[in-house]
């Protein structure tokens, strides 16, 4: 009953300021009922007037359009720049080190699957002893996914 008080004072705070009085009324049975007006006269005010009420959020300033080809978060001016034929060598080097990540996870899938394979393949004990290798090769395969979608993100 209390969890169900609380809930619904929360979320009566959450009402917008034009609910200027929040009555908090108890029947004879002592359940309780908030509401945005008074249902009899055994209801109490818990909340008045618009001192109570959170102010509107600011509205933003009106913009200027942004120029043609401008960015929406210009670079600071001194903001340190990387030259286009270093960026460039980062950039393979990355595509390179991705590369290489993607034939390591590739065996590593190929050696789960394996695993697999033959826990599969033995007769007796319960399915759960397959759970762990399931999951290693749904790890493996999760990887691989993310690996590729770094190599297609890059320039």
């Amino acid at each position: 009953m209390t969890r169900r008080l609380a809930a619904l004072l929360i979320s009566t705070l959450a009402l917008p300021a034009s609910a200027q009085t929040i009555y908090k009324c108890v029947d004879s049975a002592g359940g309780t009922l908030i509401s945005n007006s008074r249902v009899d006269k055994n209801c109490k005010a818990i909340v008045t007037g618009a001192e109570n009420a959170m102010p509107a959020p600011p509205q933003p300033a009106a913009r200027a359009p942004r120029p043609p080809g401008a960015a929406a978060n210009p670079t600071p001016a001194g903001f340190p720049k990387v030259e286009e034929g270093a960026q460039k060598a980062r950039d393979n080097d990355r595509r390179h080190i991705l590369e290489q990540e993607m034939a390591g996870e590739q065996r590593s899938l190929d050696q789960a699957k394996k695993d697999l394979a033959e826990q599969e393949s033995q007769r007796g004990g319960s399915a759960d002893r397959l759970v762990p290798y399931r999951e290693r090769v749904g790890q493996h395969e999760r990887n691989i996914q993310a690996i590729q979608r770094e190599l297609t993100n890059l320039k």
